[in-house]
């Protein structure tokens, strides 16, 4: 497996969704996410915002064109390898994501453990780490419905930068957080940046992104019935 990035993070290049399966427009997308770099992706529908994710996750079939993830496209890509590349992605989606039958300290390892071969008590222990840093007071082992909303938002940043993931696909993250959380996410993705990790984030135009982030963009998009428009910045 190719491991190394010498070009682009994360490579749209003309790809043209299945609307049967995801219900985006199918006209050619192009994005180019460079390590380091973070795109921000304007939104009018946020539950677009979810499928432009899986988009570029490789859950979505192409009519054409390709979606490649650290030079490699997943189209081409054997199961294994698709597992490796998933385990380099960090995600906080709009999409229901816990389960209601599994504790949250495990839902948040439940993607590592699945894509990658990192123990589970090494997971343990970052996870631990990563919860008091987002201001939960330890890892949380109850189940999804006895925590607030607000505390899950804290587990789903937990989850999302466990691992040191090579790609972050964060859908309105912040969204209602309180300024001390803000800070603490937004300083985790910096640090994230800092060591390569590329950013796509997707908001609608007044997201607290927008306000409390907008001079770490890198470069801006507004999806759009014709695919990705560049928008400026600030």
């Amino acid at each position: 497996m190719k491991t190394c990035v010498t070009g682009p993070l994360l490579e749209l290049n003309k790809a043209v969704p299945s609307f049967e399966e995801s219900g985006l427009p199918p006209v050619p997308f192009n994005m180019r996410l460079m390590p380091g770099d973070c795109v921000f992706v304007d939104v009018y529908d946020i539950s677009r915002a979810t499928t432009f994710a899986d988009v570029c996750s490789g859950l979505v079939p192409l009519e054409s064109g390709n979606v490649q993830f650290m030079g490699l496209d997943w189209c081409r890509l054997k199961e294994k390898e698709i597992n490796s590349l998933r385990g380099r992605i960090g995600r906080i989606t709009k999409r229901r994501s816990w389960p209601d039958f599994i504790p949250v300290h495990m839902a948040i390892m439940l993607q590592q453990l699945h894509h990658t071969t990192v123990s589970q008590e090494t997971l343990l222990f970052e996870a631990s780490v990563l919860a008091e840093q987002f201001g939960l007071p330890g890892l949380p082992t109850v189940n999804p419905n006895m925590m607030s909303m607000m505390d899950l938002c804290r587990a789903s940043c937990v989850r999302a930068l466990l691992g040191k993931p090579q790609l972050l696909l964060l859908e309105e993250p912040m969204e209602g957080a309180p300024k001390e959380l803000i800070d603490a996410f937004l300083r985790a993705v910096t640090r994230a940046r800092d060591y390569g990790a590329g950013v796509v984030w997707l908001a609608r135009g007044g997201s607290t992104m927008h306000r409390y982030y907008r001079q770490g963009v890198t470069s801006a998009l507004r999806l759009t019935d014709n695919g990705l428009v560049t928008v400026r910045v600030g």
